[in-house]
């Protein structure tokens, strides 16, 4: 690890500071709709399970239970290869945002499944006695109560996609990972592996930490909201 007090390898970084950045700004763009992806699937499989249709609920559970049971990495190389396969090739980023999305929305979907169903039924029982449809149950009654429960671990979820963003890497990505190897294992740029990693350990943490805290902060401010309100 000498190469860490390497002012050769820093300068090297900062010479090539653009790889880094660029690898930086496309992880952001996959994630952001990725994440996107990943929510819209997660509520709609998340009603699916909770809607007390039996065909619904079984596709929710076998779309869940295949995705989840099944690493992203060979998911990653499934759709990529089958599609370049059948002379439908994708580019590199996108398939990542649908496999990310795809991966991330099996999770999310247990995520509202569990914030639907901690809501007690007395609440779904007045909004249908008030004419409430489902939809308008679950839009005005709801899904509004949710938030406070499901926030933490729908974070946790955007926060592993990030870091997942890094699969990408097994079929030749252009995310932060990629360009780094890409970087230390370069004809005019190899051996600043220290620093290199260094910089995109710490691109990482600036993205998923303020997401984090941004998160406790909502979360806490809703409880508040709420005690105010009981009071």
């Amino acid at each position: 690890m000498s190469g860490i007090f390497s002012a050769s390898a820093w300068n090297k970084v900062w010479m090539y500071k653009g790889t880094f950045i660029l690898g930086f700004w496309n992880t952001i763009q996959t994630s952001i709709l990725g994440i996107l992806l990943a929510l819209i699937l997660g509520l709609i499989f998340g009603l699916m399970a909770t809607s007390g249709n039996k065909i619904l609920k079984a596709v929710a559970r076998v779309y869940v239970e295949v995705i989840q049971n099944t690493p992203v990495l060979l998911q990653c190389c499934f759709l990529y290869y089958a599609m370049a396969f059948s002379g439908h090739s994708m580019g590199i980023l996108l398939t990542g945002v649908i496999t990310l999305g795809v991966y991330t929305g099996a999770y999310m979907a247990e995520v509202f499944r569990a914030g639907i169903e901690a809501i007690p039924k007395g609440q779904s029982e007045a909004a249908a006695s008030q004419g409430f449809n489902y939809f308008e149950k679950m839009r005005f009654i709801i899904l509004p109560q949710t938030i406070k429960i499901i926030l933490p671990p729908a974070v946790n979820q955007v926060v592993n996609l990030m870091k997942n963003t890094s699969c990408l890497y097994i079929i030749g990505g252009a995310d932060l990972i990629s360009l780094t190897y890409s970087f230390v294992t370069g004809a005019n740029t190899g051996g600043a592996y220290a620093p290199a990693y260094i910089v995109s350990g710490l691109l990482f943490f600036v993205m998923c930490f303020p997401l984090s805290k941004f998160a406790g902060s909502w979360e806490n401010y809703l409880k508040k909201k709420e005690q105010r309100t009981n009071i």
